[in-house]
């Protein structure tokens, strides 16, 4: 018998290859004969480096960068190893760098900070070698339209009076000139991904301050002035590049990160988990399973919109293959997942408690929830009569 793991993190709890670990140990109690297939997956938000390292056998990368407040944080991304070719491919989280989780919530404010370190990860990816890059927006701080990623990446920016060396979200609303001279050549030989579940565009009425810049703390006088900000920049965009990206969906995406990224580089927006499974060759590894089992901490109404369980069972089922999700519990809505291919859920607690104890012994749960799914798909698999 031959089972494919392809979870995605349980936050706060287990990694998707701790999850992996888990899943097998419970069904190994029932099958210990059987072939596992262990797949680390994520859907391009945070657990997308590490699940891509672990998936193929990589290395985690630890650097110092800017972060969005301009302090020195501690960021890493993976290089990746086991895949087809000779291009070596870095996966970048931009939160990792640029995150919202860097400002306490009484600084948080996105007229100040700037996506510098994001750029700052993908040069170090660069000078490692890498030649494809994997960048997960999402999480971020930033309202910055990318400029200060590109700012670390060799591109200048001016207002009338000088050059903003590390731009943020303010400062865009006095660009006169951007010179792109010293963008970095690498990038233009380069694959970039960018793994976005978004399609808000740059500006606008659904564009990246007035939706997501409340999020970040911005007030109204404040989203007034981002979204002027973004326009300005976009306008210039568009006259140094030839590209449109003031109204093109996924441009807003992480403070409109997907502007910068398409405006400027050869970068193409995809679903995060339609880049991931691609990644891990997950089709590949489906071949001739009899079962597939995936999940993820929270499983509700949001799953189907680009979340991992759906992805992974999107690809099972053009194999045909039963697929069981397990999860760390069920939120409004989840029975929708039943029409894109799961075909049931379990939650992994064994009864009523408070989350400290659920994260702390997601573990053990998790490996005896498989096991009994194992006991179950055996049951209902048994010949035998009563």
């Amino acid at each position: 018998m031959k089972i494919v793991i392809a979870p995605d993190s349980f936050k706060e709890s287990l990694s998707a290859q701790q999850v992996c670990e888990s899943v097998r140990t419970g069904m190994a109690r029932v099958w210990p004969a059987a072939e596992f297939i262990c797949v680390p997956v994520a859907d391009g938000g945070e657990g997308t480096v590490q699940a891509l390292v672990d998936a193929t056998q990589g290395q985690r990368i630890e650097t110092q960068v800017t972060g969005p407040l301009g302090d020195p944080v501690q960021a890493f991304y993976g290089l990746l190893g086991d895949l087809p070719g000779d291009e070596q491919t870095a996966v970048i989280e931009m939160a990792q760098a640029s995150g919202l989780h860097w400002v306490p919530p009484e600084q948080r404010d996105p007229k100040l900070t700037t996506s510098y370190g994001t750029g700052q990860l993908i040069l170090h990816a660069l000078n490692h070698h890498a030649r494809r890059l994997i960048i997960g927006l999402g999480g971020s701080a930033t309202n910055d339209g990318g400029a200060g990623m590109l700012a670390a990446l060799g591109v200048r920016f001016f207002n009338d009076d000088k050059e903003i060396t590390r731009p943020a979200g303010q400062d865009l609303v006095t660009l006169t000139h951007i010179d792109i001279s010293g963008l970095d050549p690498r990038l233009q030989s380069c694959e970039i991904q960018i793994a976005c579940d978004v399609d808000n565009p740059l500006c606008g009425e659904y564009g990246a301050s007035t939706i997501f810049g409340p999020q970040k703390g911005a007030s109204e006088a404040d989203v007034r002035l981002l979204e002027n900000g973004l326009l300005k920049f976009g306008r210039l965009t568009e006259e140094m590049t030839g590209k449109m990206v003031i109204n093109t969906p996924g441009s807003g995406a992480a403070g409109g990160m997907g502007a910068a990224l398409t405006g400027y580089t050869n970068a193409t927006l995809k679903p995060g988990v339609e880049i991931v499974t691609t990644t891990v060759r997950l089709a590949e590894h489906l071949a001739d399973a009899d079962l597939v089992i995936t999940g993820e901490g929270r499983i509700d109404h949001q799953t189907v919109h680009g979340k991992t369980p759906a992805g992974v069972a999107a690809i099972a089922k053009q194999q045909h293959l039963p697929v069981i999700a397990l999860a760390g519990c069920l939120g409004e809505g989840y029975q929708a997942v039943y029409e894109c291919g799961i075909d049931a859920i379990f939650t992994i607690l064994p009864g009523a408690m408070a989350l400290p104890q659920a994260l702390a012994t997601a573990a053990d749960n998790l490996t005896d929830t498989a096991e009994n799914v194992a006991r179950l798909w055996q049951l209902a698999n048994s010949k035998s009569r009563f």
